[in-house]
């Protein structure tokens, strides 16, 4: 079974993304560098972009509101999929580059694992519906 691995990272950490993967830059408005991307385009590959570009955001967004300077971060996302191709689960890896203690990290990520959107509407099981 494949496993469809993405990653997105910024600051400082974005250097030393996969080889071989496209590459792809997108402006950010709490970095001064943006954010890079490496994914394929399959509808896998968006699905745990999705995942790991909100962990990311949010990151940034909470550290902002708690005071804690990120210099980078980088989340990694995968998953796969059985025979009828429903999702067998997603999982994400974090790492920051920061001067903040490594207890607040640890709270700032916890943090983000609670409150990002993308990863609460999937782990709530989100309808999708197509309108005529």
């Amino acid at each position: 079974m494949d496993r469809y691995q993405v990653v997105c990272a910024s600051g400082t950490l974005r250097n030393g993304l996969p080889d071989g993967a496209p590459i792809t830059h997108f402006d950010h408005r709490w970095t001064d560098g943006g954010v890079d991307a490496a994914a394929g385009f399959t509808g896998a590959h968006v699905l745990h972009l999705a995942v790991a570009a909100c962990v990311l955001n949010d990151l940034y967004h909470e550290a902002a509101t708690l005071g804690i300077p990120l210099d980078g971060v980088r989340v990694d996302a995968e998953g796969a999929f059985d025979d009828n191709w429903a999702s067998t689960g997603i999982t994400y890896r974090v790492e920051v580059d920061s001067p903040a203690d490594s207890e607040r990290i640890k709270d700032l990520i916890a943090i983000v694992d609670r409150v990002a959107e993308i990863p609460r509407a999937l782990r709530a099981g989100a309808p999708v519906t197509r309108v005529r």
